[in-house]
């Protein structure tokens, strides 16, 4: 006899029961997440956060950012490890936005997956609280999606947005930027969130290495150094600017140190940025030698070391690495800024790195 069942929402694979034990499961995370201007909780169909919080400010300005983890998430997919890659997300949000010297306030997250497992979403969720917390910003909602014959059952992507806020006349950038300012490079974690595409196809394809392998000089397996969270800066940022005079913060993402320092330095002037201060990472020359890929190819697309720089006055140099080494932070003067001379972009690295 042929079958006389309607169409459902369960048919086509979307499981609604699933999702809500999802949310069930995350309540728990998003809670740690709580700022005292947060109103209500999950299940609203819009997170709430109280603006008279803002009254103190003389002029506030909302800083906003928006950004996902790109391929690094197939890595987490391949390992089974899903409450890592928040940290990813919420660094490369919130980290944007303390920049511009804004403090972060809060963010929003949308989770893409193929089938709603309720434990994993709730797992990479408790990554993302966990990033929040340490970014010192409040998780107000998000929305999980699932997207039957679009992505394969274990497939996923995430993506976030986040609000910050800086009082006007406390806004960094390259208005207040000077020759003679000192470069400040703080150390990232590893890869962070970027270049992954190229990451994958030099190692895991080219190179033929599988994600349990344990290599020389990274001291535990290539998984677990491909799954390494993205350093958060935004508490440290904030915490230098407390303590030193700051002119300008930088955020090395896609592009490389070169080129996102470029995008805070003024017409005129230009950063010097010397590679003989630090020596980047293993996996950065592992990628590098395996790949047969140029120096300036991944400049170009890896931090290769740095994730976060610091433009503060000459004079207020010992005090700013004291700041950051009192918080943790491994730090150094990486370079200095000049005129601008004959020199076409913003920013440039010279020399060679230390062995």
């Amino acid at each position: 006899m042929p079958d006389t069942t309607g169409a459902s929402y369960a048919a086509a694979g979307v499981d609604i029961e699933a999702g809500d034990r999802a949310v069930e499961l995350m309540k728990e995370w998003v809670k740690k997440t709580r700022r005292p201007e947060v109103l209500g909780g999950l299940g609203g169909f819009a997170g709430l956060f109280d603006a008279s919080a803002l009254k103190d400010y003389e002029r506030p300005l909302l800083a906003s950012a928006t950004d996902g983890v790109g391929t690094k998430v197939d890595i987490a997919r391949q390992l089974g490890v899903y409450d890592t890659i928040g940290h990813d997300l919420v660094a490369m949000v919130m980290d944007d936005i303390v920049v511009c010297g804004a403090e972060p306030l809060f963010m929003t997250d949308y989770i893409c997956v193929g089938k709603v497992h309720p434990e994993r979403v709730a797992a990479i969720v408790k990554g993302i609280a966990e990033g929040c917390v340490l970014a010192g910003c409040a998780l107000v909602g998000g929305e999980t999606a699932e997207h039957p014959g679009l992505l394969g059952a274990d497939d996923f992507d995430v993506a976030g947005a986040g609000t910050g806020v800086v009082e006007a006349d406390r806004l960094l950038g390259a208005d207040r930027i000077r020759t003679g300012d000192a470069v400040i490079a703080m150390a990232s974690s590893g890869l962070h969130s970027n270049g992954y595409s190229l990451v994958r196809h030099v190692l895991l394809n080219e190179g033929g290495l599988g994600l349990d392998a344990h290599l020389d000089g990274l001291g535990r397996t290539l998984g677990e150094e491909l799954l390494e969270p993205t350093k958060i800066y935004s508490l440290d940022c904030l915490a230098l600017m407390r303590t030193a005079e700051v002119h300008a913060f930088s955020h090395v993402t896609g592009g490389g140190l070169a080129a996102n320092l470029a995008r805070v330095i003024p017409d005129g002037l230009h950063a010097v940025v010397d590679r003989s201060t630090w020596t980047p990472g293993a996996i950065f020359d592992l990628v590098g030698r395996t790949g047969r890929v140029e120096r300036l190819e991944l400049e170009k697309t890896l931090n290769m070391g740095v994730g976060m720089i610091a433009i503060v006055p000459e004079e207020s140099t010992d005090v700013a690495l004291t700041a950051l080494a009192d918080r943790g932070v491994d730090a150094w003067v990486a370079g200095e800024i000049t005129d601008r001379g004959e020199h076409s972009t913003g920013a440039e690295l010279v020399g060679d790195y230390a062995a």
